[in-house]
């Protein structure tokens, strides 16, 4: 069996331009039939059999969270407030429930995302982009830093705010859904970090006030059926570098979140959403919430919207934040 350490740097790199130069992706591999992955996809088995260990998370329950009443019932939204606290705290995520995100929204994003990347590849590549700061960019491996490994998947990141694409920019594949998908995440966003503020035992409208949702975008990754599931990944583990990410998985599944230090999956619940606290609020709050890696195995996941402030307010955002918190 080949390894990761059997081509070199070199090769590997060659490798990936030769791949990235097709525009095509990891669904133009599928396309063409492969039956073997390519070697720059070759995972080490033990991070591989590390993903998919059968008793990772037999310990744990991973925390569900019924929204019903935040908004409407005071009694209501201080429990919860108590259990977004609770979860993260011990978990830095948690899985929400009747979060007021119609579920015929959530069910057109995800097929919206399918109908962008099984669309002819011309129309993808007008896309094709390694460059984050465009409004819309489609690529595979974006974040791909050598020697790092490839993982099996594409992705399309879309810059919803400050500054939004125009309606006839967006892919006429998903551009109604993109558009209305963010307009419902930038509600549910607001919620969340009221709820929040809250745990953190500070006026509901801090985070809102601090411009946490002034910038966010929207990660669509795409995993194709993949010939050797056994040898690579959909996702490596990391963190996500923002305030929040608010993540749509499939049927499929595939998040796996570390918990005192095992990997539990992430179980789809039908009409849920996955909370995912980012970097930024994690960063200075060490002393309440837990810092936490999520890789995924080789599966279709859903969209990611993460929220982030704008570039010009993050250091001032920083401070103020967590001097109010009492944690400076």
């Amino acid at each position: 069996m080949a390894s990761v350490s059997a081509i070199s740097e070199a090769d590997r790199l060659a490798q990936f331009r030769a791949f990235d130069a097709t525009k095509a992706g990891v669904k133009g591999l599928v396309d063409a039939g492969v039956t073997e992955i390519p070697p720059i996809f070759y995972t080490p088995p033990e991070i591989v059999l590390d993903s998919k260990s059968s008793d990772r998370d037999k310990k744990f329950t991973f925390p569900v969270i019924d929204l019903q009443g935040a908004a409407t019932d005071p009694a209501k939204r201080k429990e919860i407030v108590e259990k977004v606290r609770d979860a993260s705290s011990t978990w830095g995520f948690f899985q929400v429930l009747n979060h007021g995100v119609p579920l015929n929204v959530m069910e057109e994003m995800k097929a919206g995302i399918k109908r962008f990347y099984e669309q002819d590849l011309e129309e993808k590549m007008k896309f094709f982009s390694h460059d984050l700061t465009r409004k819309i960019a489609y690529s595979s491996n974006y974040d791909l830093v050598f020697p790092q490994v490839a993982t099996w998947k594409d992705t399309t990141v879309f810059n919803m705010a400050p500054d939004p694409p125009k309606h006839e920019e967006l892919p006429a594949a998903n551009r109604e859904i993109i558009q209305e998908y963010s307009k419902e995440m930038v509600k549910m966003g607001d919620l969340i970090f009221e709820l929040l503020s809250e745990a953190l035992g500070l006026d509901p409208n801090y985070l809102r006030k601090k411009d946490c949702l002034r910038g966010h975008y929207i990660v669509c990754h795409y995993y194709p059926r993949c010939p050797q599931p056994d040898r690579t990944l959909g996702t490596g583990k990391h963190t996500d570098s923002d305030f929040m990410t608010i993540l749509l998985q499939d049927h499929v599944g595939g998040l796996q979140v570390l918990h005192q230090d095992h990997w539990v999956d992430v179980t789809p619940l039908p009409g849920s959403l996955v909370i995912n606290i980012g970097d930024l609020l994690q960063v200075r709050l060490h002393s309440f919430l837990c810092f936490h890696t999520d890789p995924s195995v080789a599966k279709v996941c859903g969209p990611k919207f993460c929220a982030r402030p704008s570039i010009s307010s993050v250091q001032k955002i920083n401070i103020e934040l967590f001097d109010v918190a009492g944690y400076l």
